[in-house]
């Protein structure tokens, strides 16, 4: 590792007009001066697109301007724009566990089996693992602000029908689609995070974003609970119905777009009909001109409908596949958690009514919270002072930075508290100590899970910095096809053997994944200018 540093700072201090393969990064992304060395730097211009020509469904409605380059905006409205994608990245775990209190209740009324009933719950999740393949594929060519529109105005037409359902089967269909509506944020809100902020602010800005997809399932429970004890089971999805208008309102007049450079999504199909334009002027169809069509709307439905899964191939590099591997098994013993809450304080010794369970995810939520305002910052200042330790400048003078950076002592604090959490509780429940001893523990699983979460999607953006959003999509199909698996799992194995061995279980899986760590420590570089290379083809 040290060898490998002293090679990059002897290469860029004596060739500082260079470029190299991993300048992608610096020409992309790293616009920050070394804090310590300039801490006043010129403001920025800030170049406003005119109303008319602004990109993105219902453009010209924005009241906040759309401008030539996002990352010049204030950072009063970057932070409003981070709030924005935070609160509608909440939406889509809202839903997944909102009907979770209340799925008896559904039985009942339906007339049909708990087997049944719970579908709805974990097809869902399976909706949020798949659609952002192609919520992020269209995002890089129709612009975020269209994403964000189209597929909030769906969540509130899908939502308002399933409060209607007739039947199970109508309320399942229309819960999947909702949940892989919702799910658009889940992958390009971690891309319009990318497009705003800078690489020595990015981890922090990640931070509060990723509040919105963890509180989510935490907060989910209360309000279902509450509102299912009060209203009934169909109450829980008018208020996502609500929840989702008003999202839609602050997107249309408040949302500008961000992808700073768009392509069309017909790029490539198009190519090759000149010689046949002079023919279609005059109005004869030939057969050419018919091959010509055909194979352009050949070429366009493979852009649509088969490209978006090629972001799966992502994981073929390996910097990418440990990370999101990493990941996914944390949020998975996540769901697991969750499920455990439910199942373990709604009997005794505990026998805590509906909206007490809902009470027992705050101690999580509380330790997310906490986490997001500290460890963001610590990422930032981690990463900056290991570009200045390597001595790593562009031509420009600013600091150089590296995604694999971001993976140092902060990630083995987390590795350390989460398993660690995991064991706590799994036992102190078992036991039937008192309440506030597991739930303690849950504090600290929050602690520390958030710190992998907020590393993992900051770097998954800066791994394939052009294609910021298909790498946290990737990272969403893992962790919630991981998730969607736990909460299959969860409940028969704690019926089988119960929470003090299977949080044991789950607490050894998580200690032994932290050898992520080490090997992004002495493998991270050479891996990322291996993918670098590819990417670049």
């Amino acid at each position: 590792m040290a060898k490998s540093n002293d090679e990059v700072k002897s290469t860029q201090a004596n060739a500082s007009g260079q470029a190299s393969k991993t300048a992608a990064y610096d020409k992309a992304d790293t616009e920050a001066r070394d804090p310590a060395a300039d801490l006043e730097t010129a403001q920025p211009t800030i170049v406003k697109v005119p109303r008319s020509e602004r990109r993105g469904l219902l453009g010209r409605y924005a009241l906040l301007a759309e401008i030539e380059e996002p990352k010049n905006y204030s950072r009063s409205t970057k932070w409003f724009i981070t709030f924005v994608v935070a609160s509608a990245a909440v939406a889509a775990p809202l839903g997944s566990g909102i009907l979770f209190p209340s799925l008896i209740e559904v039985s009942n009324d339906l007339h049909t089996s708990p087997t049944t009933t719970n579908l709805t719950v974990a097809l869902y999740m399976l909706a949020m693992a798949i659609f952002p393949l192609w919520w992020s594929s269209f995002s890089e060519t129709l612009g975020r602000r269209t994403i964000y529109v189209v597929s909030f105005s769906l969540f509130l037409i899908l939502n308002i029908l399933a409060a209607k359902s007739i039947n199970i089967a109508m309320l399942i269909v229309m819960r999947v689609l909702s949940g892989g509506a919702a799910a658009s944020v889940q992958a390009v809100g971690a891309g319009t995070i990318a497009d705003v902020w800078a690489p020595k602010e990015r981890g922090t800005a990640m931070g509060y974003f990723y509040l919105g997809p963890l509180m989510g399932p935490l907060l989910a429970p209360i309000i279902g609970g509450a509102l299912a004890e009060r209203f009934g089971w169909r109450s829980t999805q008018w208020f996502l119905a609500v929840y989702g208008a008003v999202l839609l309102i602050f997107l249309i007049f408040a949302f500008p777009e961000t992808l700073k450079a768009q392509k069309s999504i017909s790029d490539g199909v198009g190519k090759g009909l000149s010689a046949n334009q002079h023919t279609e002027e005059l109005g004869f169809s030939t057969k050419k001109s018919v091959h010509q069509k055909t194979r352009r709307v050949m070429k366009l439905s493979k852009r649509i409908f088969i490209d978006p899964l090629k972001i799966v191939l992502h994981l073929r590099y390996p910097a990418v596949l440990i990370t999101v591997y990493y990941a996914s098994i944390t949020f998975g013993s996540l769901y697991i958690l969750n499920i455990s809450l439910q199942s373990t304080f709604a009997k005794a010794p505990y026998s805590f009514s509906t909206i007490q369970v809902g009470l027992t995810y705050l101690p999580a939520s509380l330790g997310y919270m906490m986490s997001s305002f500290l460890a963001g910052k610590w990422m930032d200042k981690i990463m900056a002072r290991e570009a200045r330790r390597a001595g790593r400048y562009d031509a420009d003078g600013h600091l150089s930075y590296r995604p694999e950076d971001r993976m140092r002592e902060n990630a083995w604090v987390g590795a350390i508290i989460y398993p660690a959490a995991l064991l706590w509780y799994g036992w102190t429940a078992e036991k039937g100590l008192h309440w506030a001893i597991p739930l303690t523990a849950n504090f600290f699983f929050g602690v520390g899970s958030m710190l992998i979460f907020n590393m993992a999607t900051t770097m998954l953006t800066e791994f394939m910095p052009n294609r910021s959003s298909e790498g946290v999509a990737t990272n969403n199909f893992m962790r919630n096809i991981f998730s969607c698996i736990g909460g299959v799992v969860a409940q028969p194995l704690l019926t089988c053997i119960g929470n003090g061995w299977l949080f044991t279980i789950l607490g050894i899986i998580a200690a032994s994944s932290s050898m992520v760590i080490w090997a992004m420590r002495h493998y991270g570089p050479r891996w990322r200018q291996d993918m670098d290379t590819h990417l670049d083809r």
